[in-house]
């Protein structure tokens, strides 16, 4: 599949998505966020993905956010204030296109403003060494409203804080990032997709259906109270309790293969 700002490939059951705009350092525009959504769309009715990764071109940026410039040129920068209209781009994560197949968000560089969109609504985050966080929304008079409210659920609340208030004052370092949750795993950067296929190849072992659903009870737990989120779970797990990877993991495990997973079906 072609694309013009992003990169997507399937090898060995795993999707790799790379955004690729090394030279805006992977700011995204309108076309990354159609294109993005046009991936996720076709990471979730693809039969053969159990599980994608996410990353970006070059050694400087996963993504700093906003490409204001290119929005202004295109003239399709528009959030109304007087309308409150949420922008037609913001379709940029899994999470925000209702796919449940996992991510792992392979961080190559420097995250900035709007690319923690990609981190809040990631599955497992692999960082390269050199790897900064850092939010620069209030420097230029923007509120710090969307990617904070997402991170909340992940890390600490003094560590949303300091990213949204300082402004890029301060860096958060890879080391710092893994120490607060952020992120999983700190390798060197010739290491950085060698262990994120790693990870995806781990997951893509296991049953595809039992694996989405269990992303799926976690995440949508996190809109829900205790007892909601559990009601949820039974009726998800009741909902699976007649597919058939119920039974086979337990079969072939019994008769010393590797089992026949059936593909998930995205609901």
């Amino acid at each position: 599949m072609e694309f013009e700002t992003i990169i997507y490939e399937v090898s060995e059951h795993i999707a790799t998505i790379t955004l690729n705009r090394p030279q805006r350092l992977n700011a995204f525009n309108k076309k990354m966020a159609d294109e993005l959504k046009l991936a996720w769309e076709t990471v979730k009715r693809d039969p053969d993905v159990r599980c994608a990764i996410l990353t970006g071109a070059g050694e400087k940026a996963l993504c700093t956010g906003v490409d204001i410039t290119g929005f202004l040129e295109e003239g399709d920068f528009q959030i109304s204030h007087e309308t409150r209209q949420k922008p037609d781009f913001l379709t940029l994560t899994a999470i925000q296109n209702r796919c449940w197949k996992p991510v792992i968000t392979a961080v190559n560089g420097m995250v900035c403003g709007g690319g923690f969109h990609f981190l809040a609504d990631t599955d497992i985050t692999v960082s390269v060494e050199h790897a900064t966080y850092f939010d620069t929304h209030v420097k230029w008079g923007k509120i710090s409203a969307l990617e904070p409210v997402g991170l909340a659920r992940k890390i600490p609340f003094e560590h949303v804080m300091r990213l949204a208030l300082l402004g890029g004052s301060e860096r958060m370092s890879a080391q710092e990032a893994k120490n607060i949750g952020l992120v999983g795993d700190v390798v060197p950067k010739e290491r950085l997709m060698e262990r994120a296929r790693e990870l995806a190849g781990m997951i893509a072992l296991h049953s595809p259906t039992a694996v989405a659903m269990s992303k799926r009870v976690i995440w949508e737990s996190m809109n829900l109270g205790l007892e909601k989120a559990l009601e949820n779970a039974w009726d998800i797990l009741r909902e699976h309790g007649p597919h058939s990877d119920n039974e086979e993991g337990f079969k072939a495990s019994a008769e010393k293969r590797q089992p026949d997973w059936v593909p998930f079906i995205h609901p």
